[in-house]
């Protein structure tokens, strides 16, 4: 948590550039996904030897509770500090409000994602310019990486912006919630293009 907070609070200084912005996101995601993957198989390591008790109960039954509920509240204050750091890069990522994506252009910002000369030629011909086009709905930060199959798993970038929206949607009433679907949403059909006379 230490790399973090340093990470973090160079992020914070006057002087950081875009660039920096972006950079600092990527490694302040990396390592909070590394930590909670950490807690998680710990918890995970915690409620297999709970199971293994369990074959011997009722003798064993106390113990198996206590490992259990070991297990549910193992680096609990640790595990809700990584939540809210990646749920705030997530938010970075998705909103865009620092409007790091336009002032990157499109080459620089495939260039700090890393993603593959491929999938840069897909995006430019998908008209993909934006963080949440690119990372949040694509995944294409490292691109060339293998992904899991494991729903919400993906790169670092993209398991933030994943938690911001599941807490976006988990936080607002269904009547106020967009359609993903829509013409022009992220999942619908795109819209044609603005034509102009010039």
């Amino acid at each position: 948590m230490t790399c973090i907070r340093a990470l973090a609070e160079i992020g914070l200084k006057p002087n950081t550039t875009t660039r920096d912005t972006l950079t600092i996101a990527r490694r302040v995601c990396r390592h909070a996904c590394a930590v909670r993957d950490e807690i998680r198989h710990q918890r995970r390591e915690l409620r297999r030897k709970a199971r293994k008790l369990r074959q011997f109960e009722p003798f064993t039954k106390l113990a198996a509770d206590m490992m259990e509920e070991q297990s549910r509240n193992h680096r609990a204050a640790e595990w809700e500090s990584v939540r809210r750091v990646l749920l705030g890069y997530g938010r970075l990522i998705v909103l865009d409000h620092e409007g790091i994506a336009e002032t990157l252009g499109f080459e620089a910002l495939a260039d700090l994602l890393n993603i593959n000369q491929v999938d840069r030629e897909q995006a430019r011909r998908e008209g993909w310019r934006t963080l949440s086009d690119l990372v949040a709905i694509r995944d294409l930060e490292n691109s060339a990486d293998h992904r899991s199959d494991e729903w919400g798993a993906g790169s670092p970038l993209y398991e933030a912006a994943f938690l911001a929206m599941v807490e976006f949607i988990h936080s607002t009433p269904t009547h106020l919630l967009p359609d993903p679907f829509a013409p022009g949403a992220p999942f619908g059909p795109k819209l044609p293009p603005v034509l102009r006379v010039v």
